[in-house]
């Protein structure tokens, strides 16, 4: 018996033997391991890039609807709707999704599907 009250005393004295932690911290610490795992956007080929100028043209074109691939640093984004507008100085199409609309950086577009 005397062994089990010598552990229980150890290191942190009594709490060693009763830890717990509370939903509150659990969700800081996890949130605090996500925001350590950004990510660095990725470099895309000439070839990736063509394809996604082809296709943005053809959804502004013709309103086709279109799945984008947006990075985002945690995690990308797909998002559907059809380009509406193209704003070639600033970089940027005008989006949009059902009733709602969006600019969206070209630089930020990863990929693209029809």
């Amino acid at each position: 018996m005397k062994s089990q009250q010598r552990k229980k005393l150890e290191g942190n004295g009594l709490w060693e033997g009763s830890r717990m932690i509370m939903p509150e911290h659990k969700n800081r610490i996890l949130d605090d391991s996500l925001k350590e795992e950004v990510r660095l956007k990725p470099d895309l080929d000439p070839q990736a890039l063509v394809e996604i100028s082809q296709v943005l043209a053809q959804s502004l074109e013709d309103c086709s609807p279109i799945t984008l691939t947006v990075f985002k640093e945690y995690e990308d984004m797909q998002i559907h709707g059809i380009v509406t507008r193209v704003d070639q100085q600033l970089k940027q199409i005008k989006f949009r999704q059902d009733d709602d609309w969006e600019w969206i950086k070209l630089d930020n577009v990863v990929g693209v599907s029809m």
